[in-house]
């Protein structure tokens, strides 16, 4: 419940942070100008992985952390309790 609420709660940050800055690489991967050869391919390998951060971060991350965060399951097998002797006072 608390990841399923930190994400409804953050998802627009996230989005927004992860998508901006994205757009704001497209005229560099449209240009047709001097140097152009070289900003496009760079734009191109910046908004994949931007949007590609974004994606993992809203939804593959959540997962990954229910899964390792989810709660042992709890065995039917009682255990025995363990006596442990404790030593005589000193006098």
């Amino acid at each position: 419940a608390a990841i399923h609420d930190g994400m409804a709660e953050r998802f627009r940050a996230v989005l927004m942070t992860g998508i901006v800055p994205a757009i704001g690489f497209v005229p560099m991967a449209i240009a047709h100008g001097v140097g152009a050869e070289v900003q496009k391919p760079l734009a191109t390998v910046v908004i994949g992985g931007l949007i590609t951060a974004t994606i993992l971060t809203l939804f593959v991350l959540p997962a990954i952390c229910r899964l390792v965060l989810r709660p042992a399951r709890v065995s039917r097998v009682q255990e025995e309790p363990v006596f442990v002797p404790h030593p005589a006072p000193a006098e």
